[in-house]
């Protein structure tokens, strides 16, 4: 007897649609499983074996054939083992055909019986939505994971002999979903915690606000790795369709919180710089997102840029002006979103100390030189904000005052994005300033005559690149965002000028020097 049962499996974070058939047959006892099967479904004959034994089902001496359609891409993982002990019963006579004609069945099984938590149950969760009248069945773990797609019907039984039992009734229960958080846990980390660098601070909230790459240069000790780690909570808010496209990577990837799986904060990573390229970018056979796509709509924080191997940084150039990465393969390509905001964290030299006025510089200048040319051209010119964090004087620790708060701050970056979201509505982009298209972004509030003369003379007088001025413009815009103001004026070009190098005062000297002289 020939069976058939509705299962799904993940390319990338989308799921797709897999037909698991099963054939009872006479002849000499064995399993084959075909459809490009992976170690873990080769194993699943096995765990299912033994779950339908322990469950008091019979096993027959049959000649199994079991077949993963569509059989041109590989399968992977522990989720088809539900369905195949489905497909068995069905093709052994032991339940009917009918009974599972409505369900989508996905989940590991134990050698008990019970059902086990699964990768990749959001997407999943999101294709059974797409088709009416089915429901999704899956282990109960993973059901505030797929309960976040609200037009999925869900069953969540205990074990398979629950299951069959329910099935053979007609009376599948439906798998209660705990209500979503929809704020994330309050955060103990605060702008208020960080004692002076208010060029930092400034700089960290137009980052914020209009989603711009940022790279802080400064000695040891100086806050660096304190102020990233507060960009955070100046951030707004993800939206449905943002936590839905994060929890979906971080569902793929594995790294679900177990008791409440559903991300509603902003991600922020921070991967060591040991760091693999396939660890940055994503790998491996089946690919799986690397840390650039689990910084989906969050933050990158790279500490000690320069210490990270060169071709894993040059790797990033790709994801940071398309907001995704494809992973190619021989058999297939797999694209996973990556649309994050770089933040890195650097010395200015090798002993750190260049330019700190209390402590003197060792290094020689060709080291010096060796030392800043670990990051390319191509990757500084993709940042769009270079910004100085000096050391501070053990007596401004002493005396230290109430600074701003978090809460504050983000007050301004959410107004600022919202109007943002409103000037591109009608264009049809849903971007914030530092991904709009260059064109958008000059139509819809572009700069005045002033400020644009103010920046093509500076671009003139620095070099800058295409690239660079655009991402100059997009710094403009979002300062005047946070500024409320329709029209990008002089002060904003300034502003977003001084961000341009790693010498900031140079720059917006050496700009008005050279609007001031034509």
């Amino acid at each position: 007897m020939l069976a058939a049962i509705r299962s799904a499996a993940v390319l990338g974070i989308d799921a797709y649609d897999v037909t698991v058939e099963v054939d009872a047959a006479q002849g000499l006892p064995q399993w084959t499983i075909v459809g490009l099967p992976a170690g873990a479904v080769k194993e699943s004959r096995e765990r299912v074996g033994a779950a339908l034994v322990n469950s008091g089902f019979v096993v027959p001496p049959r000649r199994m054939t079991i077949n993963l359609a569509p059989a041109d891409i590989r399968k992977d993982g522990t989720a088809f083992d539900l369905p195949i002990a489905l497909g068995i019963l069905v093709a052994t006579g032991q339940l009917r055909p009918e009974c599972v004609a409505s369900i989508v069945a996905v989940g590991e099984l134990g050698l008990d019986g019970s059902l086990r938590a699964m990768r990749g149950a959001l997407p999943v969760s999101r294709r059974v939505s797409l088709t009416l009248g089915r429901t999704l069945v899956l282990p109960p773990p993973n059901v505030a994971e797929a309960g976040m797609v609200r037009a999925t019907a869900l069953a969540a039984p205990e074990s398979l002999r629950d299951l069959v039992a329910a099935l053979r009734r007609g009376e599948l229960e439906p798998a209660r979903v705990a209500a979503a958080r929809t704020t994330p846990a309050a955060d103990s980390l605060d702008f208020a915690d960080v004692v002076g660098q208010a060029i930092a601070k400034r700089a960290l909230e137009i980052a914020a606000a209009g989603g711009h790459n940022v790279v802080m240069v400064g000695p040891p000790g100086a806050g660096k790795t304190m102020l990233a780690r507060r960009l955070p909570s100046i951030l707004p808010a993800l939206t449905e369709s943002e936590a839905l496209d994060v929890t979906a990577i971080h569902s793929v990837a594995g790294v679900l919180a177990p008791g409440d799986p559903r991300v509603v904060a902003r991600p922020f990573r921070a991967p060591h710089h040991t760091i693999s390229d396939a660890g940055l970018i994503g790998g491996g056979n089946p690919p799986r997102p690397g840390e650039v796509s689990l910084a989906h709509h969050g933050v990158l924080f790279l500490d000690e840029l320069l210490e990270f191997r060169r071709h894993v940084v040059e790797s990033l150039r790709q994801p940071m002006e398309d907001g995704r990465v494809v992973i190619a393969r021989a058999a297939i390509a797999t694209a996973f979103p990556a649309r994050f905001t770089l933040v890195g964290a650097m010395n200015p030299c090798p002993c750190g100390n260049a330019g700190d006025p209390a402590r003197a510089c060792v290094c020689a200048a060709a080291d010096v030189a060796r030392y800043r040319s670990r990051l390319s051209g191509p990757m500084r010119d993709r940042v769009d904000m270079h910004v100085p964090v000096g050391a501070l004087a053990l007596a401004s620790l002493a005396a230290r005052g109430e600074g701003e708060h978090s809460a504050r701050v983000r007050e301004r970056v959410e107004r600022a994005r919202a109007r943002q979201l409103a000037r591109y509505a009608a264009s049809g982009e849903i971007a914030v300033n530092a991904h709009v298209v260059a064109r958008v972004l000059q139509t819809l509030g572009g700069p005045s005559a002033e400020a644009r003369a103010l920046l093509t003379g500076a671009a003139e007088r620095l070099g800058l690149t295409a690239r660079g001025y655009h991402r100059v413009l997009r710094v403009a815009r979002t300062i005047a965002d946070l500024d409320d103001s329709r029209g990008m004026e002089m002060p904003h070009v300034a502003e977003a000028l001084r961000y341009r190098t790693e010498s900031p005062t140079r720059i917006n000297a050496e700009a008005f020097a050279n609007v001031s002289s034509q």
